[in-house]
C-alpha cells in the first residue's frame, strides 16, 4: 500500500511544471524566439509579454545585443527601471550593433555633453538614438548645418530627437526649407537681427515644419494675402501658428473661414482680427468649429463674447464645460462676464481662478447682533 502511495505522488510531481518554466513567460505559438534575447531581457526586468504583443518580431532576430545596449545606458548613468522602459518602448534598440551604438553616442554627445541630459533624451525618444548607421553621415551634416545657423546645442538636440526623419535625410532638403522660411520672414517685414531667435523658436515649437514641401508655405501665404491679410498680419500669423501654416491648405482654410464668418456674422475686417487672435480658425474643420461654438452658446455665452475672446475656441468642449462648472460654483456669471478667465493651460486657468475676486452680496447689518448705542 505504501509503495502505491509513493508511486502515485511521484507521478503527480513529474506532471507538475518546473518552477523555472513558470518564472519566465514563453511564447505559446508563432516563429521560434531567440532564447538568449528573451532571457537577457527578462534579467533586466523588461515586460516581455508587452514586447510580444507589440513587436514580437524583435525577439526572433539574431544577432541581438541586449547586454551591450544595457551597458551603454549604464555607462551614461541610466538606472535599471530606465533601461527597462527604454527597451519596452523601443525593443529594436537591441538590434543595433555595438559599433552603431558607439557612433551614435559620440554623435549625440557633441550636442549633449551632459550624460544625464542624453539619458533623458533616450528615455523619451529611443528611436531617435538607436538608429541605423546608414543615416550617420546625414545626421552629422545636418547637425553642422543647424549649428551654422547659430542655433544652440539644446535646440538642435531637440530637433534631432523629436523629428529624426529630418536629420536622416540629405542636408539639402533642410537647407531649402530653412531658406524658404527665412525669405518669407524677411519679405513680410521681419528684421534680420531678430531672424535667428524667430527661427529657433519656430523650429523648437514645431520641428516637423522641416518635413513639409517649401511650396506649401508659399501657397498658403499667397492665399491669405489674397484674403486681405497684410504683410505685418501674415508675419504675426506665421509666428503664432508656429510652423503649422505649412500643414494648412487653401481649400480647407477657405471652408473654415467661410463657416466662421457666417456663424459669427462678422465683416471681413472683423474676421481677420478674429483669426489673428485665434489662428486655430484656419485649421479647425467645420465640424470642430460647429461643436465648439454650439457648446459655448448652449452654456449661455453670446456670439459677442466669442468674438471678443475668440481664443476660447481653442479649448475642447470638455475643458470648457469643466471650467464653467468651477466658475459657476464661485458665483461667476459666464453669460455676462469675460471669457478671458477660461483661456490658457490648466496652470493658467488655476492661476486666474485663484485670483478671481467675486463680488458677494452681504446684508447691510446682522439682525441678530446688538446695535451699538450709548450706555
Amino acid at each position: 500500500m505504501l509503495r502505491v502511495i509513493v508511486r502515485s505522488l511521484c507521478t503527480r510531481c513529474q506532471a507538475l511544471p518546473h518552477p523555472s518554466l513558470l518564472s519566465r513567460p514563453c511564447s505559446s505559438s508563432g516563429p521560434l524566439e531567440n532564447t538568449e534575447t528573451v532571457d537577457a531581457l527578462y534579467d533586466l526586468s523588461v515586460d516581455i509579454q508587452k514586447i510580444r504583443q507589440l513587436k514580437g518580431w524583435v525577439l526572433q532576430q539574431s544577432p541581438a545585443y541586449v547586454s551591450q545596449t544595457a551597458q551603454l545606458l549604464r555607462d551614461l548613468g541610466a538606472k535599471g527601471p530606465v533601461i527597462a522602459r527604454v527597451l519596452e518602448l523601443f525593443p529594436e534598440a537591441v538590434l543595433c550593433s555595438p559599433d552603431e551604438m558607439l557612433a551614435q553616442r559620440e554623435l549625440w554627445s557633441s550636442l549633449c555633453p551632459n550624460p544625464k541630459d542624453l539619458v533623458g533624451i533616450i528615455e523619451k525618444f529611443p528611436a531617435s538614438f538607436f538608429t541605423s548607421s546608414c543615416h550617420h553621415s546625414n545626421q552629422r551634416e545636418n547637425i553642422v548645418f543647424f549649428r551654422s545657423l547659430q542655433l544652440n546645442r539644446r535646440v538642435v538636440a531637440k530637433l534631432m530627437a523629436s523629428a529624426p526623419q529630418s536629420f536622416s535625410r540629405p542636408v539639402q532638403h533642410n537647407q531649402v526649407m530653412v531658406k524658404t522660411l527665412q525669405e518669407a520672414y524677411l519679405e513680410l517685414g521681419g528684421e534680420e537681427a531678430n531672424m535667428k531667435v524667430w527661427l529657433q523658436k519656430l523650429l523648437s515649437q514645431n520641428p516637423f515644419v522641416l518635413l513639409k514641401p517649401p511650396e506649401v508655405l508659399r501657397e498658403n501665404l499667397l492665399f491669405l494675402s489674397a484674403r486681405g491679410f497684410s504683410a505685418a498680419q501674415l508675419l504675426r500669423l506665421l509666428s503664432k501658428l508656429r510652423g503649422f501654416v505649412t500643414e494648412l491648405n487653401p481649400h480647407g482654410m477657405r471652408l473654415s473661414l467661410a463657416y466662421s464668418q457666417d456663424k459669427l456674422a462678422c465683416s471681413d475686417a472683423d474676421l481677420q482680427d478674429i483669426v489673428l487672435r485665434c489662428p486655430a480658425l484656419l485649421y479647425f474643420p467645420e465640424a470642430v468649429l460647429e461643436e465648439r461654438i454650439q457648446g459655448l452658446l448652449g452654456a449661455g455665452v453670446s456670439l459677442a463674447q466669442i468674438i471678443q475672446t475668440p481664443s476660447v475656441l481653442e479649448l475642447t468642449p470638455q475643458i470648457v464645460s469643466y471650467r464653467f462648472q468651477r466658475l459657476r460654483a464661485r458665483g461667476y456669471n459666464v453669460g455676462t462676464g469675460s471669457l478671458e478667465v477660461l483661456n490658457g493651460t490648466k496652470k493658467d486657468f488655476e492661476a486666474s481662478y485663484s485670483k478671481l475676486q467675486l463680488r458677494r452680496d452681504r446684508p447691510l447689518f446682522n439682525p441678530v447682533a446688538p446695535l451699538a448705542g450709548d450706555d
